[in-house]
């Protein structure tokens, strides 16, 4: 999908599952609007070769938990692949500020195993870390929104949601509860809250107790639950 890479790069249970989307028309008019803007000569976060980190960070059949982000981040030295994340050397950003709070209340977690914004500890664990939209430009909120991606994401959530059992979903503000509405809630769990951005966190989303509830849940199915530090080393 980059400008430079005409191979798919996915991890082998995930590419089961997603390949023929690549094929089909509306991959083919995104893969053309990403060459476009790269001869355009506009910057795009992530780089060609972290589009799918999400993907290639937690296998397919290793899913346990969703948490599902709307678009990359935008600025420099931001976005890398994951939601919500970003490499250890950049500023902590104000939502997961919110999130690591929610955790550090909810599980009684010290704030020292929470001194930087990488989630790449979670990942290896099976919490799949999804934006909805895989890239953007820099400087520009939302500016790949409705090529495609939105498409791309909704088929991988209804695999997981046909697939697998016993995955928990967390869906953090409007955007991701609509986006949730393929998932089948017999089979999983699927905790909603408002979003964690310092503009609404305090309506809903801090307090809301969802990582005890996903371990609990996990717990009971007979799955290993998450160790949600994120410095542990």
């Amino acid at each position: 999908m980059s400008n430079t890479e005409s191979n798919i790069q996915l991890e082998q249970g995930w590419k089961k599952h997603l390949l023929e989307e690549f094929n089909k028309p509306y991959m083919g008019e995104l893969k053309s609007f990403l060459q476009s803007e790269y001869k355009k000569k506009k910057v795009i976060y992530p780089k060609g070769n972290e589009y799918f980190s999400a993907f290639n960070s937690t296998p397919f059949e290793e899913v346990k938990v969703v948490i599902l982000g709307q678009d990359p981040y935008h600025g420099e030295n931001q976005a890398h692949g994951l939601c919500f994340s970003v490499p250890k050397t950049t500023e902590i950003p104000p939502s997961l500020v919110n999130i690591y709070k929610e955790i550090q209340s909810d599980l009684g977690i010290d704030k020292k195993y929470f001194t930087h914004g990488h989630l790449q500890t979670w990942a290896d664990q099976g919490v799949l870390l999804l934006n909805s939209v895989l890239t953007v430009e820099k400087g520009k909120a939302a500016a790949h929104q409705g090529k495609g991606w939105e498409q791309f994401t909704d088929y991988a959530i209804k695999e997981i949601s046909l697939h697998r059992k016993n995955v928990v979903f967390m869906l953090w503000g409007s955007y991701a509860h609509k986006k949730g509405e393929v998932i089948n809630v017999t089979s999983h769990l699927v905790l909603k809250s408002p979003h964690p951005s310092p503009l609404s966190a305090h309506r809903g989303f801090l307090g809301c107790k969802h990582f005890s509830k996903a371990n609990e849940y996990l717990k009971k199915h007979g799955i290993k639950p998450v160790d949600w530090r994120v410095s542990v080393d």
